[in-house]
């Protein structure tokens, strides 16, 4: 019976992801961020690091539907030797849970739709309340134009402790040739792959994603940090044994800041490319801009 369900949902997920090779179920990832310098005020350096942990489970209803579900646990820290004052988060310990389920449709043999409801826990785990929870969501239309092209077109929206995100979205699953293929949901992520062998991929990715952190801690009370960070790089993912895989990936981190700031500082509305309304008064110091490591493990599903 179980292998019979597996069996249904990769049939089913295959007919609705034509161009994918696999679909990775549960990935775990570590993140490090090479020292940098303050933009100014402080004369030490600052270190990221980071781990991420992703876990998705399908639930097939029939051949036009199916009910998605993904959990994503991340954790960013930022350490340093200097001191600040004591209103300053320092070091920052912020950690972000992610909930996504809703409707995948299946339209026709070339269309479909995916509505997803987005909910995120946002916080350093101190004094958690409602003030930690934002409410987000999805929606996107997708059309296959040929064998090789699938693009989905739609919409993320979410309730930031600075105000409303919203951002235009682009699903891309591209098989330009044999071995040349691109994928991603633009602008967050994307990666353009080449496959070497069966089991070796080489290739560029990037990912930037604007996230915010409630601050329960007595020092710094509802406060939040604004995450920001364009994340580019090279990568390499190889087939270890079965369906285990590794990646490591190795770039650069371009606008990268851990921004603090009063609860009562907002924006009217963020944009990928700007911001409006925005008059904020950062608390904190900015450090530089810096090089990276990942590392992650995937349990990939072969379609």
């Amino acid at each position: 019976m179980k292998k019979n369900f597996i069996l249904r949902c990769t049939l089913f997920i295959c007919s609705l992801t034509f161009a994918q090779k696999s679909i990775d179920l549960f990935t775990i990832s570590g993140h490090y961020g090479l020292p940098s310098n303050f933009e100014e005020t402080y004369s030490g350096k600052a270190t990221e690091t980071g781990m991420m942990a992703n876990l998705v489970v399908p639930i097939v209803f029939n051949k036009k539907q199916i009910w998605y579900n993904s959990v994503n646990y991340m954790q960013w820290n930022v350490s340093n030797n200097v001191q600040m004052p004591s209103d300053i988060a320092n070091p920052i310990h912020i950690h972000g849970i992610i909930l996504r389920t809703g409707l995948i449709q299946k339209l026709s043999n070339k269309n479909s739709l995916q509505i997803l409801f987005a909910p995120r826990l946002m916080t350093d785990f101190h004094n958690v309340d409602s003030n930690h929870l934002q409410l987000g969501g999805t929606f996107i239309y997708e059309k296959i134009y040929h064998e090789h092209l699938k693009i989905g077109y739609g919409v993320l929206y979410n309730q930031e402790t600075f105000g409303p995100n919203v951002v235009p979205l682009v699903n891309l699953d591209w098989q330009i040739t044999e071995r040349w293929s691109m994928t991603g949901l633009l602008p967050i992520y994307s990666k353009i792959k080449y496959k070497v062998n069966e089991k070796l991929n080489l290739g560029m990715h990037h990912f930037g994603l604007v996230t915010s952190y409630r601050l329960g801690e007595e020092a710094y009370k509802n406060d939040y940090i604004e995450r920001r960070s364009i994340d580019l790089g090279l990568f390499a993912r190889y087939k270890l044994i079965g369906n285990v895989h590794a990646e490591s990936r190795f770039g650069y981190s371009f606008g990268r800041s851990y921004a603090q700031y009063d609860e009562g500082q907002k924006i009217d509305l963020a944009l990928p490319l700007a911001t409006i309304g925005d008059d904020r008064i950062q608390k904190n110091t900015n450090f530089s801009d810096g090089a990276y490591l990942h590392f992650r493990l995937v349990y990939a599903l072969p379609l």
